[in-house]
This record gives C-alpha cells, structure tokens and sequence, in this order.
C-alpha cells in the first residue's frame, strides 16, 4: 500500500451533507424520546392536562427545544440552527401531509357504503328518492356531467390561457402592464362573480338556457387567469439562449415561440393546466347560479339542466337524509380519485411526448 503524503493528510475534506451520521441519528432519536417522557409527565401528571392535539403541540415545541440542545453540545452554531429549521420544515410538512391524508381517508369511509354497490357508477338518481336505499340510483349523471363541463372549460381557457402569456413574455408592447393587471386582479377573482356575470349576460340577457355550456363558460372565466398567470411564469423560466440561437438560425419571431419556446415549456405549460383544472374541479358557486341541479343522465351541454359531482354533493349533504348524505360522501370520493386520474394522465402524457422528442 501507498504511504498517504503529509499534504493528502491535512486536506480539507468536505462533509457529505445528505448523508446522516451517528451523531445526527443518536440526537434525533434521543430529543424525541426525551420530549415525550417530559411532555408525559408535566402534561399528564404535573398540570393534569388532557386532549391530545395540546399533548402533540407541547410535544413538538419540546422536542425542538431539546434537539437544539442536544445538537449544541457538540456541533457548531451553524450545524445546530441547520438541524432546528430541518426539524420544523419536516413538521409543517408532515402536518400538512396528516391533514390531507386524514381528510381522504374520512371521506372515503364515509362514503364506503356507497362505493361498494356497482349501482353507484352505472345509475343516475331518475325516480330515486333521498330516503332510498344505497342499492337504488348512483351518480352516473353527475360524473359525466363534470367530465363534459372541465373538458369544454380547457377547451376554451387554454389557448386563451396561453395566447395572454406568450403576449406578455414574447410579444410585448404598451399594453403589456395593463394586462398583466387584469389577469392577477382576475386570479383573485370570486368564483360566484363569474357564475354571476355568465347569468347575467347569456341567461338574462339573451334568453340563454340553463345549461352545461353556460357552467363551462364561467369555469372558463375562473380557469383563464390562472392558467395565464403560471404559464407567463414558466415561459420567462425558458433560457434566452435558445430564442437567440433559433434567431441566429433565421427562423421568425413567430416560429421561434411556435418551435423552440413553447416545446421548451410543455411540461410546465401541463403544469398550468393542472392548476387551473384544480381551480374549477370542486367549484360549486358558479353551478347553483347557472345550472340547475337534475337527477337524470343529460349528456347535450345545450340543452337542458345538467348536473355535476360538487353539485350533487352539496345537494346531498344539505338535505339531512343519511341514505343521501352517504351518497354524497361517496361523490366526493369519487371526485377525488377523478381529479387525480386527470392530474397523473396530464402529467404522463407531457412526460411521454418530451421523452419522445
């Protein structure tokens, strides 16, 4: 073997930060154990508290308390404080992640004995009273009725989407400001205010009828400036290299932004769809105003009242009859599992196509 020098002795060698060692594992655990047993005994036995959020508060508190502690007695001040914000990063994070999963999971049992029957997806609510039991009616109605509203809504707010953030990152001008204005005032945009103006001006003005196409313009009035917003965000993200270089080429203005910008942002364009559609997917307001709530299956957006899953489930859960109420638990269930098939096939699809590339 080769005798190290003594300058590859005394060289600097750089600390892996994504590894843990010892020592970070030893404190980690020790702080939470500590915390527990001091929390236990002043919380339950000391102050005779009880409740178990007040426990979890006091817990976490302690155990960052200790971890700093702890961490302090051999590792720098910089070390320590990196440790402290991982630790309360990591809580915001798992507690918005507990909150999340319990909500679905509650939503889930609670709809379960509406789930289970086949009923459920192949069946409208035609000729079913709310006091029915769960082996009669399902929300066939209302779940194509929401595929046809989205699908007419990103047909309409997507190019326009689009085409207001090409013209504020690419094509500029005096207007420019003025519109951007517009869309982030629209962002914050009530969503009753655009089931309001669609009724107002297509059902009132002109006679228009109650329908799945006057639901979809006012999603389309919620979804633009959102999609509009985060896609000017992602075009800016796009390098100027790459506009520079199709320029040098001799390609237009326009066949730049056409072939190299708008390839060059797909997967964040998807990205933008995806919010705008999780903008609209559980909207209710607009759908109390312009479209009336049915129980038969209606699959023509221009004629004739058509339901949709937020609908039914406020329909059903307002109406106090547990049969209903249960069926309502179950479309919201439903809603979510719909909502992220469309996000992951969104998702998939813009993966595909980049790959295939």
């Amino acid at each position: 073997m080769q005798a190290l020098t003594s300058e590859e002795l005394t060289a600097d060698i750089p600390r892996r930060t994504s590894a843990r060692t010892l020592d970070d594992r030893a404190s980690l655990l020790g702080a939470a154990v500590g915390s527990v047993a001091l929390v236990w005994v002043l919380y339950e036995r000391v102050f005779s508290l009880s409740g178990a959020v007040g426990f979890v508060v006091c817990w976490y508190l302690a155990f960052v308390t200790l971890y700093a502690l702890v961490s302090g007695v051999s590792n720098p001040g910089p070390i320590v404080v990196d440790r402290v914000w991982a630790a309360v990063v990591t809580g915001g994070a798992t507690l918005v992640g507990l909150a999340l999963g319990a909500t679905i999971v509650f939503i889930f049992v609670k709809g379960w004995p509406a789930l289970h029957h086949l009923n459920f997806y192949t069946h409208d609510m035609a000729g079913v009273r709310p006091t029915s039991p769960l082996t009669q009616g399902g929300v066939l109605h209302a779940v194509v009725g929401t595929l046809i509203q989205i699908a007419i809504a990103v047909a309409i707010a997507l190019p326009l989407g689009v085409a207001t953030a090409v013209y504020m990152t690419e094509v500029g001008g005096r207007l420019t400001d003025a519109v951007r204005t517009v869309v982030e005032a629209m962002t914050a945009l009530p969503d009753v205010l655009a089931g309001l103006f669609v009724y107002t001006v297509l059902i009132i003005g002109f006679h228009w009828e109650r329908d799945g196409f006057a639901v979809s313009l006012a999603l389309a009035v919620t979804m633009t400036p959102v999609i509009a917003r985060s896609a000017e965000v992602v075009l800016k993200l796009v390098s100027s290299s790459l506009r520079e270089a199709s320029l040098a080429l001799g390609a237009s203005h326009w066949q730049t932004v056409k072939g190299v910008v708008l390839p060059t942002a797909r997967a964040g364009l998807v990205t933008s769809l995806i919010l705008g559609i999780a903008r609209i997917a559980g909207e209710t307001a607009p759908l109390l105003i312009v479209s009336g709530a049915s129980t038969f299956f209606n699959k023509n957006p221009f004629h004739n009242p058509m339901n949709s899953l937020p609908l039914f489930i406020f329909s059903s859960v307002r109406s106090g009859e547990p049969a209903y109420i249960t069926r309502g638990y179950g479309a919201a269930a439903l809603l979510v599992a719909l909502v992220l098939v469309l996000f992951v096939a969104a998702r998939f699809l813009a993966r595909d196509r980049q790959v295939a590339r």
